[in-house]
């Protein structure tokens, strides 16, 4: 547990944190008891690396890109589709 806390530390996971924090004290503040629960919410996915804060969210899209090749095109065909004749 206490590895993954500070260990891998991303703009993201910052932000997460740093967000979560600010909702729960504006909603301590406000006396909005559910926003506690919110900001508390985006500031553990922050803390414990969980979620999107931990880049689980995101596609990688330079794997996709590799597996098509430079210049790789594909053809596609269409097949027309006649509907009913009205009467």
């Amino acid at each position: 547990m206490k590895e993954r806390i500070l260990t891998g530390w991303t703009l993201t996971r910052v932000l997460y944190l740093v967000m979560g924090t600010y909702i729960v004290v504006q909603s301590v503040l406000e006396q909005q008891w559910m926003g506690i629960l919110l900001g508390g919410y985006f500031a553990s996915m922050g803390l414990f690396a969980f979620g999107c804060a931990a880049g689980n969210c995101g596609v990688n899209y330079s794997d996709n890109r590799k597996n098509q090749g430079a210049g790789h095109f594909e053809e596609v065909v269409f097949e027309e589709v006649k509907g009913r004749e009205s009467r």
